[in-house]
């Protein structure tokens, strides 16, 4: 058996794999492009999914699995060449720690102005005002899974109020309420945070458009931390430059790196990061498991024991 290994972000370390598996062939080329020398007869494929290019996948007429080390893998679904096949998997379960800390990031960010203070620092400017609490205030979060529940088990310790937005769910630990979908406006008008953490598929593209932008409070602040494509980024500039809500607090964009004549950069009261909140110092410790996990299964034949299968 050969695998390819393709990743050199830090996001997995091969050498743990060929420890674990002395009997496996592990090829770690670094680059997709390295890859292309070494990938002919790899039936496996470890990857984050948005660096497995189609001319590797092209490149790899063995080819039976993908193991994604990202949650998100549509961008695998636009492959040309990925046959129909070819197994699946995701990091799903992984990242709810890194991203539950990016959400009270924006959400103590935002709330107490800290780019404001960031201002102040650099002018020397000593000037002190009521700092907003998290306790007692209402997170609405579109999105009910692990690191839903994750962001919810915080929010809790934290004191605030949990609601959130779920077709697939009627309730989860931590929360208070989960409405439907269809019900996103009702809640938007709840929220003083109102956190998009849903997948992005046809029916979640631009879900977070003018309409839900009316319905919040205008102290109420957007974060997104799931996909930019949710988000209607045009509707979401128009309520910002209109203070129809407070502010936003965005980890990922309808284009990324954003233009450098987006507006966002400049707005005062977006806080911006640049796709960072999968990431984490601890990742290939944190994905190894699944990865040794899957890779035991599909070795003695026994898929059905595989996890995080994204599409089998």
């Amino acid at each position: 058996m050969q695998v390819l290994v393709v990743e050199n972000s830090g996001h997995f370390k091969a050498a743990a794999l060929r420890a674990a598996f002395p009997g496996v062939v592990v090829h770690d080329p670094g680059t997709a492009e390295a890859a292309m020398a070494v990938c002919a007869d790899c039936e496996v494929l470890i990857a984050l999914a948005h660096e497995a290019p189609d001319a590797l996948v092209a490149a790899m007429p063995k080819l039976r699995w993908i193991a994604s080390l990202s949650t998100g893998v549509d961008h695998l679904w636009t492959l040309k060449s990925l046959k129909p096949d070819v197994l699946v998997s995701n990091g799903r379960g992984i990242h709810g720690p890194q991203m539950a800390e990016l959400a009270f990031m924006f959400m103590i960010g935002l709330s107490r102005d800290f780019n404001r203070m960031r201002e102040d620092q650099k002018t020397h400017a000593w000037r002190r005002r009521l700092q907003p609490v998290l306790v007692g205030k209402t997170i609405v979060i579109a999105g009910v899974g692990v690191i839903g529940e994750e962001i919810a088990a915080r929010c809790e310790a934290f004191g605030m109020r949990v609601v959130g937005v779920s077709d697939a769910r009627t309730a989860a630990p931590g929360f208070d309420a989960v409405l439907p979908r269809a019900r996103l406006r009702e809640a938007a008008a709840m929220a003083d945070f109102l956190v998009a953490l849903t997948p992005l598929d046809d029916t979640t593209r631009h879900m977070f458009d003018a309409a839900v932008f009316a319905a919040m409070k205008p102290g109420a602040f957007f974060i997104n931390i799931a996909r930019g494509g949710v988000v209607d980024e045009a509707a979401l500039i128009a309520a910002l430059r209109e203070k129809r809500i407070a502010g936003a607090g965005l980890d990922v964009y309808a284009v990324e790196p954003p233009a450098d004549d987006n507006p966002l950069w400049d707005m005062p009261n977006v806080m911006m990061s640049p796709r960072i909140g999968g990431m984490s110092d601890i990742y290939a410790d944190q994905v190894f498991p699944v990865v040794e996990r899957n890779l035991r299964a599909f070795l003695a034949g026994d898929l059905d024991a595989m996890t995080n299968i994204a599409r089998r």
